[in-house]
């Protein structure tokens, strides 16, 4: 099993394919999945998509088929396999196959999808669109790097916005007669990254909001009192708190701040929002992973909560099921130029995956028994 799990994770590694040009991996996983028995097809956004079985549970497995851009020279130095997504994310993509495979020629009582996704370094197009087709699945696991011996059980959401702050222009030789736009941006931010709510836990990083000036544009001449600015910014919140939660707030200060300055004017545009998303700790699909890791492992895992954003977000907030991240790797590494995973816990995260979606079954039928 060794031998060919490296090989494919080497033949994924090797496929450069930043956002928007996932078609020759998704071809090849399509048609790897299909020699080994699968169903698969490429549905119309180009996610890759392989399904066998037919009974109960049905477990969702998907990673991601795109990685940011900049390509790494693969190589393999001793244990470290180099290469750009050997992280983030075609390990874990490699081992959901690789376990399922497995899993399908020993009569898996169950159906298992596995799915290539585009566009998760993107706006979640391949993401969007599998929420879109309503699979009916009982589980999910995403494949990210959690690190062999941990399990993602949370992420934060998101919100990033453009400020744009704009004042009548003048001459800077008299600035106390005109209204500075990147100083009341700068006034305005400082407001901003104050904003609490009582659901926070303030010696949390997980449980509290984060924020982050991410751009800065203003001014266009030395001689002159800037009268635009623009600022990039991205806010981290934790559940409970919602996005539009957090932009009432913003949208309060910032017509507070300007309600009495006739000479400015502050917009706020939305890039992009996602919401933060928990699973419970005590489900089944928790106990079966964690099962797994002892397992293989000998170690009961770590379960994480972390402050960035996934697939998960999105489809934990469109279904009620028990979700999950897991995958080798150091997620330290991501978009990084030393990207690389450790062969031996990458072949050990197959072995997690295998036991805990047997053990996994055998949970869900006592579940159904019991009802």
């Amino acid at each position: 099993m060794k031998d060919y799990a490296v090989n494919l994770l080497t033949r994924l590694v090797k496929i450069y394919s930043p956002t928007g040009n996932t078609d020759e991996i998704s071809n090849l996983m399509i048609n790897e999945m299909q020699s080994m028995g699968f169903r698969s097809w490429k549905d119309t956004v180009g996610n890759a998509i392989g399904v066998f079985g037919t009974d109960n549970p049905t477990i969702l497995l998907c990673g991601h088929m795109d990685t940011v851009q900049g390509e790494i020279p693969f190589r393999l130095e001793g244990n470290k396999l180099f290469g750009r997504g050997a992280v983030d994310a075609k390990s874990a993509l490699a081992a959901m196959i690789v376990a399922s495979s497995i899993l399908l020629k020993e009569g898996y009582p169950g159906k298992i999808i596995v799915i290539g996704v585009i566009d998760e370094e993107g706006k979640g197009k391949g993401i969007l669109n599998i929420i879109k087709t309503r699979f009916p699945v009982d589980y999910a696991i995403f494949g990210e790097p959690s690190g062999v011996d941990q399990i993602t059980i949370a992420y934060k959401g998101s919100l990033h916005l453009k400020m744009i702050c704009e004042t009548l222009s003048g001459h800077s030789a008299a600035p106390w007669l005109f209204e500075n736009a990147i100083e009341h941006s700068f006034k305005v931010w400082n407001l901003l990254q104050n904003i609490h709510f009582n659901e926070e836990k303030p010696n949390s990083k997980f449980y509290s909001i984060t924020s982050c000036l991410t751009g800065i544009q203003g001014g266009d001449s030395s001689s002159k009192v800037p009268s635009k600015c623009e600022l990039t910014i991205n806010f981290r919140i934790p559940p409970p708190i919602s996005s539009i939660m957090l932009l009432k707030e913003i949208e309060k200060i910032v017509k507070e701040y300007t309600k009495t300055l006739k000479d400015v004017t502050i917009d706020l545009k939305i890039d992009d929002a996602c919401e933060p998303f928990e699973t419970d700790k005590h489900s089944i699909l928790v106990n079966a992973l964690n099962w797994g890791i002892r397992k293989v492992r000998r170690k009961s895992a770590t379960l994480l909560r972390k402050t960035g954003t996934g697939d998960m977000n999105l489809f934990g907030r469109s279904l009620s099921i028990p979700i999950v991240t897991y995958g080798a790797g150091d997620a330290k590494l991501d978009h990084t130029q030393y990207e690389y995973v450790n062969i031996d816990e990458y072949v050990d995260s197959i072995q997690v995956y295998c036991e805990s979606l047997r053990k996994l079954s055998e949970f869900h039928k006592r579940l159904k028994d019991k009802k």
